[in-house]
């Protein structure tokens, strides 16, 4: 092999290298990845769920703010614009709304929750309260000896009438602070 044709496999080699470290770096920050697996406490994790991204925004907000986590909600399938049609009385949210054992599927569960001590749960106000899929998440994880905040969106709804069905529906859990970001 000539020098001239060794520098050019360094150099390929070098840029494969570079490249499989950037992929690695963006595939951890991708869906639910950006967890940090730290078994530190003291530690701050924002869980929120949003159908239109209002909600995604104000999560990102929210962890920058507390130099938090973040995790999102991911429903099992996903909402369609008729989905959330609130006006249709068939439509998927006011059927899961009217129904108030229903718990909507998710795809993952947040496998680190164990690492945090301090919880900030948002969503998108539905008929004035918290959409049945932050149930899921809920019931789906061991919350005891966290504090749980409460963080939501919303067109016209306040956040106390979500924050107080839930502190109702989860009284062995202990709740702190709510929160409307718009």
């Amino acid at each position: 092999m000539t020098n001239l044709q060794t520098k050019k496999l360094n150099t390929l080699l070098m840029i494969l290298s570079v490249g499989v470290g950037i992929n690695a770096c963006a595939q951890k920050h991708n869906n639910n990845k950006e967890i940090k697996e730290s078994s530190a406490m003291n530690k701050t994790l924002v869980v929120y769920f949003s159908a239109t991204g209002n909600t995604k925004a104000a999560a990102i907000h929210l962890a920058k703010e507390k130099d938090a986590d973040i995790f999102e909600i991911v429903p099992a399938q996903a909402y369609t614009g008729a989905d959330l049609d609130w006006r249709n009385k068939q439509s998927r949210s006011t059927l899961e709304m009217k129904d108030k054992t229903s718990r909507p599927a998710i795809k993952t569960i947040c496998e680190h929750i164990d690492n945090y001590d301090t919880l900030w749960i948002g969503f998108p106000i539905w008929w004035y309260t918290a959409p049945t899929i932050i149930n899921t998440f809920i019931e789906a994880h061991n919350l005891n000896g966290k504090v749980i905040n409460v963080f939501a969106t919303s067109g016209g709804s306040g956040v106390k009438g979500s924050a107080d069905d839930l502190k109702k529906t989860y009284p062995q859990y202990n709740w702190g602070e709510s929160r409307l970001m718009n």
